[in-house]
């Protein structure tokens, strides 16, 4: 399935698109593999991969520390892309920040995602101003590239942001690393998804801090989609294999539950605009 057709399906079913993000060879990478078998039986529509990287300036502690602990097994991007060949019909997102896929190589790397089936690929520390000839490699090989949008981002740049961003724009729905510690303020994110909604047709997926089954609940009936990362790894961490498989089981089952709405974006752009 592709990431549009994972998005309109989502619509269809009249919910936000369920995206949980999971770090690549945390605890090791035969349980990865087990984890996404996990989280597309709980009902993901696609999942984010992380690539670890020493210097992940977007992350929080809790990834910070799945990401130390997959690179002291020498966990690298070939390693990753092999387990992304053994997602079960998901979407797969790799997350990657730009230096190591500057050190594999731009045009090296694209093909190898390709390959992999790799659906798009997020790369949170490359600016709008920077982001034009990795995007064209990537859209060479038929990857996305989805771009973010911070909390502090002004409307015009927003705007930008999302005409370069391409399968869906990543929303931001806090200041700060991504983490389960601190929650978003649901009213300033929603109203700001509203107003991006004004400025693309494109899908918006809202991320960072976004943790419980009622924080999904709160910010699905503004999203097309809804992202979650911390909270899946805490749920697994200590364990490893089947016991950690069953962990996020349990936990991803509940946050897609709450992804159901009662009114879809494009109906509410409307009901605002009466």
């Amino acid at each position: 399935m592709t990431l549009a057709a994972a998005f309109a399906a989502a619509r269809a079913d009249g919910r936000a698109a369920f995206i949980p993000y999971v770090m690549a060879g945390d605890p090791d990478l035969e349980t990865t593999a087990l984890i996404l078998g996990a989280l597309r039986a709980a009902g993901a529509d696609a999942v984010e991969l992380g690539i670890p990287y020493s210097d992940a300036l977007a992350d929080g502690p809790t990834i910070v520390a799945a990401a130390t602990r997959a690179l002291k097994d020498g966990v690298g991007i070939d390693d990753v892309l092999n387990v992304a060949r053994r997602a079960p019909g998901l979407p797969v997102l790799l997350f990657s920040y730009f230096n190591p896929i500057f050190q594999y190589g731009v045009e090296r790397f694209a093909r190898a995602a390709a390959g992999a089936g790799v659906a798009a690929v997020i790369v949170p520390d490359i600016p709008l101003e920077e982001s034009a000839s990795l995007g064209a490699v990537l859209h060479e090989r038929g990857l996305d590239m989805p771009l973010l949008v911070a909390p502090s981002t002004g409307r015009e740049r927003a705007r930008r942001i999302a005409d370069r961003s391409t399968g869906f724009v990543y929303v931001v729905s806090r200041t700060g690393v991504t983490g389960a510690g601190r929650v978003p303020d649901f009213a300033a994110a929603n109203a700001r998804l509203d107003d991006l909604r004004e400025l693309t047709d494109k899908p918006l997926a809202a991320g960072f801090g976004v943790s419980r089954p009622e924080h999904v609940a709160q910010i699905a009936p503004f999203a097309d989609g809804v992202i979650v990362g911390s909270a899946l790894i805490d749920a697994y961490w200590g364990t490893s294999g089947a016991e950690a498989a069953q962990r996020v089981f349990d936990l991803a089952t509940r946050l897609r539950e709450a992804t159901t709405r009662q009114t879809p974006p494009a109906e509410r752009a409307h009901e605002l605009s009466v």
